[in-house]
């Protein structure tokens, strides 16, 4: 299959990327840069040089390929609705190209989606709806609404994806601790985030291109939810630092941005994806990869 893959060059869209060759498919890789043209070239994959700024350019790629998996998301977090916003249009144009054929649509989303259920999410959980609070809804909507209109779209939501060099928010958890000299954790520190080895992840994506099922959701999660004051103290001990807690009225002094997502409890399950797909994530787990991380 040829697969045209949206940020092939990020950290995602690579491992993606190196496990679809690896298994046999050929890669059409989104490129904005030469030195990204470089790498995917490298690799051997082929390149489409664009942007998720340029629609046209998305529609080119589609329209060469057999299959799209979009991993490109802009994650300037100051203006995160907007890019929520823009990333359904992204959403809408691939879509649109893909209309009347069986080519598979593989949309990227998050766990912070779920919102705090007081219980573990599952692939039949819908999100909240897109909203000021929580906009990444909009992904999955997107990706749903092609999906009703007979598009083979389908979803991976994405927990904290890690490796030792790169682990999601938690890498902006790190910079934090880092400014502030304490590496913290909001209240008692007991709500989960749920986590994945990158390289899991990518074999989720090649298992969703090759047997999912339109308008289905996957979990690509490895472990359902870590405690985030065990993160503040991999982090702690990596830097050298103390670990406190930050009570609830100081969260938006402490954590700025992040502060969203600091109380956030959504531990999530991938069993239905594992039995459907027989995904078995087995690569290291959040904190060892902390614990090995270079700080």
């Amino acid at each position: 299959m040829r697969v045209f893959v949206t940020g092939a060059t990020g950290f995602v869209g690579t491992a993606v990327v190196n496990e679809l060759i690896d298994a046999g498919h050929s890669v059409l890789g989104l490129a904005r840069s030469d030195e990204g043209a470089e790498r995917l070239a490298a690799v051997g994959a082929e390149v489409h040089r664009g942007s998720i700024d340029d629609l046209p350019s998305l529609r080119r790629g589609v329209a060469h390929a057999d299959g799209v998996v979009h991993t490109a998301f802009n994650h300037d977090f100051s203006t995160y609705a907007a890019n929520c916003e823009a990333d359904r249009r992204v959403i809408a144009a691939l879509g649109a190209e893909l209309a009347g054929t069986d080519r598979p649509l593989l949309v990227t989303t998050g766990m912070t989606l779920l919102g705090n259920r007081g219980g573990v999410g599952t692939e039949e959980d819908a999100p909240v709806p897109s909203s000021a609070g929580v906009p990444r809804s909009a992904s999955e909507e997107a990706a749903m609404a092609l999906a009703q209109q007979g598009v083979h779209a389908c979803v991976v939501r994405l927990p904290q994806v890690h490796d030792p060099f790169k682990q999601g928010l938690i890498t902006y958890l790190i910079a934090l601790a880092r400014e502030k000299g304490v590496s913290a954790y909001l209240g008692e520190g007991s709500n989960r985030w749920p986590a994945v080895h990158v390289l899991d992840a990518a074999c989720l994506y090649r298992l969703v291109l090759e047997r999912g099922t339109r308008g289905t959701r996957y979990h690509a999660v490895g472990e359902e939810g870590v405690a985030l004051k065990a993160v503040a103290e991999s982090i702690g001990r990596g830097l050298n630092l103390p670990v406190a807690s930050v009570p609830a009225s100081g969260a938006e002094q402490h954590f700025g941005w992040l502060a969203r997502f600091a109380g956030m409890d959504s531990p999530a399950s991938s069993a239905l994806t594992q039995q459907r797909l027989g995904w078995r994530p087995v690569e290291t787990t959040l904190i060892a990869d902390l614990n090995r991380a270079q700080f």
